[in-house]
């Protein structure tokens, strides 16, 4: 019987090691690239702002052919992406926009039905604090050398957030 438990507390140990180590593997969204967080900044020293957080829309209006999908992205590290469908695996940094916030926690996406249509990115930081950029949507799929042109003044404050600590 001795032998048995000994196995048992051997195996706990492997397994919870094993779980430790698959919670600390850093996983990936996207190719931070130009526009990341200043090194010294504690988001590029790796730490972790909160959830990660994704939402889409989806253009219904004759500019836009079936199927395109606009979404944004967060990862564990505060950084926000987006990706445009007509564009398969291409996530744009935001932080290549002026004023893009740090820590994303939440993100929302909207977009009009109008032509050209208004790309509507909201993302919420973890001090409770919303930043909107409102990018022009046309018939040329959002790319990282187009996205700064699209979005103008880039990201601005939300007055007045409900939720800001």
């Amino acid at each position: 019987m001795k032998k048995l438990a000994w196995a048992a507390r051997g195996m706990s140990v492997v397994s919870g090691a094993v779980l430790l180590g698959a919670l600390m593997v850093p996983s990936a969204v996207a190719d931070d690239g130009p526009g990341t967080a200043d090194p010294s900044s504690s988001m590029a020293a790796g730490k972790k702002c909160g959830a990660r957080d994704v939402s889409s829309a989806a253009p219904d209006y004759v500019n836009f052919p079936d199927g395109v999908i606009f979404r944004v992205a967060s990862d564990a590290q505060g950084h926000a992406f987006l990706n445009d469908s007509r564009n398969p695996g291409v996530w744009i940094n935001l932080g290549l926009l002026d004023n893009a916030p740090d820590c994303v926690i939440g993100t929302a996406t909207s977009v009009t039905e109008s032509n050209p249509g208004l790309l509507y990115i909201t993302l919420l930081t973890r001090d409770g604090a919303q930043h909107q950029a409102v990018c022009t949507s046309d018939s040329t799929p959002f790319a990282p050398s187009t996205i700064v042109a699209a979005c103008g003044t880039g990201f601005s404050p939300l007055p007045n957030t409900p939720v800001k600590r």
